[in-house]
């Protein structure tokens, strides 16, 4: 594959005037279009409560999901909600049937807020009576709603430049025949103008994304209207209905979890040779995703607590000005050390990366990954010429299918590393994965933990499974095997129930959101009779024909517990009768978790089978979070 060092590896912060690039949009603009018309509010089907769902409820869900994961995932990203088939009209151009739903202190499109969201989410309760419903093309009238929604969708969206965020209209509706009701040159005149008006908006970078709701007696037909407004042709068209649906699916099912900007960790020097180094930017593929740091907050004015430290004699109890010295105790006399001495000490190298050598790639094993590698690519920012030295070992690496042995050095943790040379991967679609190089850090030989056989005795034979094991063994192993397993499939219940918490907090729900936790055992999968069957054959080829009775037998014989889990059993009651003489959740509502002594704050804990590790700030903490506060 040739490189172009002006192109490929060209560093967003070169210079415009040399070569354009165009950059990743630093945000999204969307323009939710919802159809109001009566055909939106016809049930689907009877569910088991009695209630009817309607294709107006099912939006108005989708959306509100979408727009609850977004202020987690994507809080920096503007939308707008738009209403068109409506009786009332409220938009700046003062065209009829369209209705821009928003609140106060908000601007018709910007960063989604906890009143927007719980006032849309209850809007179809009051929509008929505040809003309306109407068909917006009627025969024998030039009224075109769906050409108003456009325009207006398009006016909301002239914020922001097409070069920093990318601008989308969201249609909603079940009719696949906006203009069914005209017939003759009306109707082709009302269709090439609103086909025109599609196409306008798609010229200044505004995209459009149809979401049908299919009714169940009759598959939605995108071929009557959208498929030429949406640019659909010949395959595409009957693969459009089955990606859509997936989309719907996905705006209910979003899963709560922080999106990152990419962006550079650090600019590192990478030294090739004596005398020739080059500089690279280094980018985190995966960052950890954790809880947002405690904040104190005062029980009055509840603004957030600042943190002083200060410093008190050991002798005479008086406060210490002066800032405080280090000393080191050497031959009988104390020597100081100013801040940056230590600092100096304590450094082992600076920040950067020291070729080595190169071994060929099947020399780096699996194992050898201990955490997440970090993507490198070349910046000419500083050092002119990096770009094309950096393609240079690129391209020898690639030919030569071997990898770079480099030295990183770290103030605290320098480690040795593995370059690893990624080619690009184009696709139809565009660009999957692009070229640079994979920094893997590798373990030290103390970091490898060599398995060993342990017997009791040197002339001790190591237990062998016998065949018939093995076998029943493979087939159990079939029978639960987890078909296209991936660690992206399970979600962390513990930064779900958090951000449900939060949810829940802002917008003043009744009731916490119920979170599934993915990584419990399918009980219900492993109850299948081909499963139990098999599990059964593995037990019995394993342990024998009579492995259940001699299983009860072993556990009759061991009696009464052990002295240590009566002991256990007893804190446990003592600490629950103990923890129910304190009304919690008004001590946490007052702020007097504080004035409780650390052993109060372990009853609690103990009888609610929680950590008691930590100081005491920790277990109030932990406290709060189990109350929901």
């Amino acid at each position: 594959m040739d490189l172009d060092p002006e192109g490929i590896f060209r560093d967003d912060s070169d210079s415009e005037s040399e070569l354009y690039e165009e950059k990743e949009p630093t945000k999204e603009l969307a323009v939710y279009l919802i159809d109001a018309s009566p055909k939106m509010f016809a049930p689907i089907a009877d569910h088991e409560n009695g209630n009817k769902e309607t294709y107006f409820h099912v939006a108005i869900d989708c959306i509100t999901r979408s727009l609850k994961t977004q202020i987690i995932g994507r809080s920096y990203d503007e939308v707008a909600l738009c209403f068109f088939n409506t009786k009332e009209k409220k938009n700046l151009q003062d065209v009829n049937s369209v209705y821009v739903f928003n609140v106060m202190e908000r601007e018709l499109i910007d960063r989604p807020t906890a009143k927007l969201i719980k006032e849309f989410s209850s809007i179809e309760d009051k929509f008929m009576s505040t809003i309306g419903s109407r068909y917006g093309v009627l025969p024998g009238s030039r009224e075109n709603s769906l050409y108003n929604a456009f325009w207006v969708a398009q006016a909301l969206l002239r914020k922001g430049s097409v070069k920093t965020s990318s601008k989308r209209i969201l249609i909603f509706t079940n009719d696949d025949d906006p203009f069914g009701s005209m017939t003759g040159a009306m109707k082709a005149d009302m269709i090439r103008t609103t086909t025109q008006r599609a196409k306008d908006a798609q010229d200044l970078g505004i995209s459009f994304e149809l979401l049908p709701l299919s009714r169940p007696d009759e598959e939605f037909n995108v071929s009557m209207f959208y498929a030429d407004m949406i640019g659909l042709e010949g395959t595409d068209i009957s693969q459009f209905l089955p990606s859509a649906s997936e989309k719907l699916e996905d705006m209910k099912d979003q899963l709560r979890k922080r999106i990152f900007k990419k962006r550079k960790v650090r600019t590192l020097t990478f030294s090739i040779a004596n005398g020739i180094s080059i500089q690279v930017n280094t980018y985190a593929l995966i960052r950890p995703t954790l809880p947002g740091a405690t904040m104190w907050l005062d029980s009055v004015t509840n603004l957030p607590l600042q943190t002083e430290r200060s410093f008190i004699c050991a002798d005479t109890g008086a406060l210490i000005q002066e800032p405080s010295k280090l000393f080191h105790p050497y031959k009988n006399q104390m020597v100081q050390f100013s801040k940056d001495q230590i600092l100096e000490v304590k450094k082992i190298s600076n920040s950067h990366l020291r070729l080595l050598g190169f071994k060929p790639l099947d020399c780096l094993k699996d194992y050898h990954n201990l955490r997440p590698s970090t993507f490198i690519f070349p910046t000419d920012e500083e050092v002119i010429g990096s770009t094309r030295i950096f393609i240079a070992l690129y391209r020898s690496m690639l030919r030569l299918k071997r990898f770079a042995f480099a030295f990183y050095g770290k103030s605290s943790n320098p480690r040795l590393v593995a370059l690893v040379a990624q080619d690009e991967i184009i696709s139809s679609s565009g660009q999957v994965e692009p070229p640079g190089m994979h920094m893997i850090y590798l373990p030290y030989s103390d970091d490898i933990r060599h398995v060993e056989e342990l017997h009791r005795t040197d002339d001790a034979i190591a237990p062998r499974a016998t065949d018939d094991q093995i076998k029943k063994a493979s087939a159990l192993m079939r029978r639960i095997d987890l078909k296209d397993f991936s660690v992206c499939q399970f979600a962390n219940p513990a930064l779900q129930r958090h951000y449900g918490i939060l949810q829940a907090l802002a917008l003043d729900e009744d009731e916490m959101p119920d979170i599934k936790d993915e990584t419990l055992p399918d009980e219900e999968g492993l109850a299948r009779p081909g499963v139990v069957r098999v599990l059964e054959e593995f037990k019995i080829a394993v342990y024998g024909e009579n492995h259940d009775q001699e299983e009860a037998d072993s556990m009759s014989m061991r009696g009464s517990r052990s002295e240590a889990s009566r002991k256990r059993k007893e804190m446990a009651e003592t600490a629950e009768r103990e923890s129910s003489r304190y009304n919690w959740a008004d001590l946490a509502e007052s702020g007097q978790l504080k004035d409780l002594t650390v052993i109060e704050l372990k009853y609690y804990l103990t009888a609610h089978n929680l950590s008691v590790t930590g100081k005491k700030e920790a277990l109030i903490s932990r406290i709060l979070t189990h109350l929901g506060k």
